[in-house]
């Protein structure tokens, strides 16, 4: 008798579904039957560390930090792509030199592209 080839796909939905579902239910059913509520003043303060906040809790941040930010895992990212190249370099035809070469110089573009805005100069 042949399993049909669908069941291993089936198996494997399934510990997909139980496997990260599991724990959270236990840690649930933990809350619910072992800990007990403590409602009170300081436990529904906004925070329980004994010290009152100050000032407003939400704070105005300058936009140029998250574009630094995404400019920099751009070329962080591009690192990881280049390490196979570096690896195999002697062992690639022609057509990988000058496909990885294309990758270069489009993120040469985007780097004097943000140079050129301003993108990466925090004095403004």
């Amino acid at each position: 008798m042949n399993p049909s080839p669908y069941l291993f796909l089936v198996i494997f939905c399934g510990v997909a579904l139980v496997f990260p579902v599991l724990p959270l239910a236990l840690a649930w059913m933990w809350r619910r039957f072992f800990q007990p509520p403590k409602p009170g003043v300081l436990k529904n303060a906004t925070y329980e560390c004994g010290m009152e906040s100050v000032g407003e809790a939400q704070i105005q941040i300058r936009s140029q930090y998250y574009v630094y930010a995404i400019i920099f895992l751009i070329f962080d990212v591009e690192a990881i792509f280049l390490v196979p190249f570096a690896v195999a370099f002697t062992g690639l035809p022609v057509g990988a030199f000058i496909a990885i070469l294309v990758f270069l110089l489009l993120l040469l573009e985007g780097l004097v592209w943000a140079w050129g805005k301003g993108c990466l100069d925090w004095a403004r």
